[in-house]
């Protein structure tokens, strides 16, 4: 603990006992009742303080992060908490959130997406169909001049923009085949070049 962060917390300590000292003389003539709300609301002082602590480590498990290891040229993604691997790449030099989907034939971006990367979703030419579990979609061709993911680098990439509705874009098999070895194991899903 620094010297500020005990000033800090000396500081809070005087000003909880200046408040509750005030309280306490006021109410003086109903003792019980206060001093069960002033429980109450420390615990919920105390347990606001713990959530603020540990928001890093909450958010790390309700989010996992994508870790990168550039010597082996490995990947390593955790499932989220919906059941899904999300991977985080860079397109064109955008980052773009991928649903890991080995379902999917292509790699199928959303409208949205497609126009973060510089696309106009409005002039491209919706000449393919697939086929999804909403039914038949238009789709449009187009190459990625590359997607980045740490320093694994792929250049020219075929896709699809999606004319339909997504959720999100997807990262489908004509791309994952790029990665010698694919697999899940604890949790984790695993590409390696």
């Amino acid at each position: 603990m620094t010297g500020d962060d005990f000033g800090q917390l000396a500081y809070l300590v005087l000003l909880g006992v200046a408040v509750g000292g005030w309280f306490m003389a006021e109410s003086r003539h109903r003792l019980g009742p206060t001093l069960r709300m002033a429980l109450v609301w420390g615990f919920i002082f105390l347990g606001a303080i713990a959530g603020y602590g540990l928001w890093s480590d909450i958010s790390d498990d309700l989010v996992p992060q994508q870790a990168v290891f550039g010597d082996d040229a490995r990947i390593e993604i955790p499932r989220s908490f919906d059941g899904h691997y999300y991977l985080q790449a860079d397109v064109n030099g955008t980052p773009i959130t991928f649903v890991v989907d080995t379902g999917a034939t292509q790699v199928v971006l959303t409208q949205d997406d497609a126009e973060r990367i510089g696309l106009s979703p409005d002039t491209l030419v919706y000449s393919g169909s697939a086929s999804t579990a909403n039914g038949t979609v238009r789709t449009a061709p187009v190459r990625l001049e590359d997607i980045a993911i740490g320093p694994i680098v792929d250049a020219n990439v075929p896709a699809v923009v999606n004319g339909g509705e997504m959720d999100g874009s997807l990262l489908g098999m004509s791309y994952l085949q790029r990665f010698e070895r694919i697999e899940i194991t604890d949790g984790q899903l695993i590409l390696t070049r």
